[in-house]
């Protein structure tokens, strides 16, 4: 016996040294992470070892390699020895994975649509109830983030499923500082000082954005970013919340309103770069160069944070390119909305080390180590900022953080055969001289179809 428990004993020892070895940080030694939110967790959680948890998600290259750094403080405070696998069909495989009964324990969903389908079949665990509350106070707009991980289990009633870990944010607004400076341009704080910029920009001779829908197969997509982002400002969340479920239909005057404010901006020549007529034909890729031309050829454009790969070589963001809110109305009514993206995870076992995984995932560390990297937002209030290494990331989180509001795209959460086609369609339609209610009675003619 005393043996087996000397040999336990190494084995854990092993485990601990192996972990530490993995560690970008070394455990205690940057006083930019709560290292305190660790100690907590692993005096909270009994000992894990010779415990393996199994992770599938949408990560590779960088991010899995990002999302691997993370592991070891987990592995450290428990003993467990996690292995996470990244797929580029994971939306594919962790369908077949479930319905053969042999899943993960935990997935990384990047769309909530597909860990809901699941949820409705019983294929994923429900989470302690104590944990939506947690999400409520610790996230900023919470209800949001606790909404987006809630779903109808088999038996129709509502659930905490999955958890919400790293964020993106859509509503941003890029520029060129030096442009502005020149023009003696200011930031705009409302939609209206947005709009009357806009007018400024053009009065000046000059054009005011530059926008691109063209992508292949999917040309359209970025157009539904605008009107997502509008109907978080024309309208009601709870609006918004119904229109991606069709209980507000797509052609209701509410959508139609945000589509023509998207017409505002995208269907006057004297506002976009190339005329209204370029809109649909400019690849989304190309559509921020004009930013970087001399003279520019626009002054502002609305992508996601991604954008910045398809900025020229060279361009340092925060000093060549730099991006602001995309600003709601004065008034307030709105609040502080942010349009964006984000992934989940849910437990398909029951295994212990899942659900201690989660619980983990709510400490500040779990974010802290991702974010004094690169590549990750979070809405998480405990973190510090400072972890961040970069003030353009930091500034970019603080957005999240502000929101008082979050909602995850629209067209990812609505049937492919809309969010991925109709509306995209609907739009290129729309720029191309049709009227938005023609536009949006098409759409909702396609979504009768598939009811």
């Amino acid at each position: 016996m005393k043996q087996k428990l000397l040999a336990s004993a190494a084995i854990i020892a092993l485990s601990t040294a192996a972990a530490s070895a993995a560690m970008v940080f070394p455990m205690g030694e940057d006083n930019r992470f709560n290292w305190d939110s660790l100690d907590q967790f692993k005096s909270a959680h009994g000992d894990l070892s010779g415990q393996k948890l199994t992770i599938l998600g949408p990560w590779l290259g960088g991010d899995k390699d990002l999302f691997e750094s993370v592991l070891p403080y987990f592995e450290e405070a428990t003993g467990a020895d996690v292995q996470y696998n990244g797929s580029d069909s994971f939306e594919q495989q962790i369908v077949i994975d479930a319905e053969a009964g042999s899943p993960p324990d935990l997935a990384v969903f990047p769309q909530p649509g597909l860990a809901a389908g699941l949820a409705a079949k019983g294929q994923l665990k429900p989470l302690p109830d104590e944990m939506r509350q947690w999400i409520v106070d610790n996230y900023a707009a919470g209800e949001s983030w606790a909404q987006l991980a809630t779903y109808a289990g088999p038996d129709g009633g509502d659930q905490l499923y999955a958890f919400p870990y790293k964020a993106d944010a859509k509503s941003l607004v890029w520029y060129v500082p030096e442009n502005f400076e020149d023009a003696g341009y200011e930031i705009p704080e409302t939609m209206e000082d947005l709009k009357a910029l806009t007018e400024q920009i053009a009065a000046d001779g000059e054009k005011p954005w530059c926008i691109g829908l063209g992508s292949g197969g999917a040309t359209g997509w970025p157009a539904t970013d605008w009107v997502e982002d509008l109907m978080l400002r024309t309208a009601t969340p709870e609006d918004y919340d119904a229109w991606v479920t069709n209980e507000l239909k797509f052609n209701d005057p509410k959508v139609v309103a945000a589509i023509e404010e998207f017409g505002w901006f995208a269907k006057n020549d004297d506002f976009v770069a190339g005329g209204t007529g370029s809109v649909a034909s400019t690849d989304f890729r190309d559509s921020p160069k004009g930013l970087f031309d001399s003279p520019p050829a626009c002054y502002m454009h609305r992508q996601a944070s991604f954008i910045t790969t398809f900025f020229p070589e060279g361009t340092v963001v925060g000093e060549d390119a730099d991006f602001f809110y995309f600003p709601a109305p004065a008034d307030g009514s709105a609040g502080q909305p942010v349009l964006g993206g984000g992934t989940l995870f849910a437990a398909l076992t029951d295994n212990p080390a899942a659900t201690a995984f989660i619980e983990f995932l709510q400490t500040p560390l779990a974010h802290e180590v991702w974010m004094a990297q690169e590549g990750f937002l979070t809405p998480h209030t405990g973190v510090n900022p400072e972890a961040y290494s970069e003030d353009t990331v930091r500034r970019m989180n603080d957005i999240l953080l502000n929101a008082t509001t979050f909602r995850f795209d629209g067209s990812d959460l609505m049937p492919g055969a809309i969010g991925a086609g109709a509306f995209w369609t609907g739009m290129v339609d729309f720029v191309g001289g049709k009227s938005a209610q023609d536009a949006a009675d098409a759409i909702q003619a396609t979504w009768d179809t598939i009811k």
